[in-house]
């Protein structure tokens, strides 16, 4: 699998310069001096030479990525055994989710007698610290979320949201199927959490054995829920559906952490990926009564302690002037500059029973959202062991979560405990 995610040498056969066409979007994400584009109907495509036939190219071609109709994929696919290349992405649609089945089988077979493997059809394509083979509308930043996904559009919504190691839209599965590229990316260094979009598994079992193996935190969303949501998923990718509640009670049993949206899925994985696991109960940090008190509920609700400050912390307290309450949550109220924040952290934080804080900056006239992210991350440093999440508008957390609602920092955070 190693030639699909770091190829040498690339054949994009399909490679068009049409307006919104999937060739054009490609061609663009491709665009390298190790990229070579195949279209028979074109001289060039973004000022780069084409070829008539793949086999036209000299030398090894590693990777074949195929956007070409479905009724000539098969004849395409013979070109590429006939090159030898290791491995194949076929975007194009129109297979077994249109109930073309038989076709779909005779291409994977074809490859598969010849040992290359295949990744699709009907998919977006993948992305990886060295390549973006696919036609999505932007390149992600380099991050160590990897992204497995049955369908592009949910890429797309996710892909400027997080930083990626490995993105795989996977589609029809005819060839390789998720549980292949689960046990890749667990060997993979650049990946430290595996988030996943799912609408329907092919082998239960087969994944619940492999999914227990792997040793990164898996977060999953699972689509299909409903009646009428399994039927949307067959027609999308032709996978099966089962019922959704015996899904999530097999999920918790092999370690996988289920989430409710996709807002939540990327918010998870991105506090698995840079925090450490939570220990012990938690810290609120507010220069905002009202949500201090939300923040308290929705912990409350998701059963995550908020212990009681010891002596030891209410007497380093002693220097935040004006603040008259010092309880968890700690309220450094609304005119609370950077030098508040720093005391009132350090403080929580050096607590036994504090295991993290969930640390909320609202914008109030004199509120510097910058130096407070600055204390954030001289925090962290301090307190490696411990994971702070934040609600901020503002300031440069690059390397912290942070999120624009408490009730997903709360939630973050109750997954660190997972």
């Amino acid at each position: 699998m190693n030639y699909i995610f770091n190829p040498k040498k690339v054949a994009l056969i399909g490679a068009s310069d049409e307006k919104n066409s999937v060739g054009l979007g490609l061609a663009k994400n491709m665009l390298s001096d190790n990229v070579f584009f195949v279209n028979p109907n074109r001289k060039s495509v973004l000022g780069v030479n084409c070829y008539d036939k793949i086999t036209d190219i000299k030398g090894e071609i590693d990777l074949a990525v195929i956007a070409v109709p479905a009724s000539i994929v098969k004849s395409i696919v013979n070109d590429c055994v006939s090159k030898k290349v290791k491995g194949v992405i076929v975007i194009s649609g129109g297979f077994k989710e249109i109930g073309n089945e038989k076709e779909e089988e005779e291409i994977r077979d074809t490859l598969r007698e010849h040992k290359i493997k295949l990744i699709g059809p009907n998919c977006l394509g993948i992305i990886s610290e060295n390549i973006n083979a696919s036609f999505s509308y932007a390149t992600p930043q380099k991050g160590s979320i990897a992204f497995l996904s049955q369908s592009g559009a949910i890429i797309n919504s996710v892909i400027d949201r997080a930083g990626f190691s490995k993105i795989v839209s996977y589609g029809n599965e005819a060839d390789l199927e998720l549980v292949d590229f689960l046990e890749y990316l667990d060997k993979d260094n650049q990946t430290k959490v595996i988030a996943i979009y799912l609408e329907g598994i092919k082998d239960g079992r087969k994944f619940m054995e492999v999914a227990r193996r792997i040793k990164k935190p898996i977060v999953l969303i699972k689509a299909g829920r409903s009646k009428l949501g399994s039927i949307a998923v067959g027609t999308h990718t032709g996978a099966l559906s089962g019922n959704y509640d015996v899904f999530v009670s097999a999920m918790k049993q092999v370690g996988v952490i289920m989430v409710d949206s996709i807002e939540e899925l990327v918010d998870t994985a991105k506090a698995l990926a840079s925090l450490p696991k939570c220990k012990n109960g938690v810290g609120i940090i507010t220069n905002g009564g009202g949500l201090g008190v939300l923040a308290t509920d929705y912990c409350f609700e998701y059963k995550i302690d908020l212990p009681k400050l010891n002596k030891e912390t209410l007497m380093k307290l002693k220097e935040l002037d004006g603040v008259k309450n010092k309880i968890n949550p700690l309220d450094i109220i609304g005119d609370a500059l950077p030098q508040r924040y720093r005391i009132a952290m350090d403080a929580l934080l050096s607590q036994k029973d504090i295991g993290g804080l969930i640390v909320i900056s609202a914008p109030q006239t004199m509120t510097d959202h910058e130096e407070n992210a600055k204390i954030v991350i001289e925090m962290r440093k301090k307190y490696p062991l411990k994971p702070i999440v934040c609600c901020f508008h503002g300031g440069n957390l690059k390397d912290v979560p942070n999120y624009s609602d408490v009730l997903r920092a709360v939630k973050s955070i109750k997954k660190l405990y997972e």
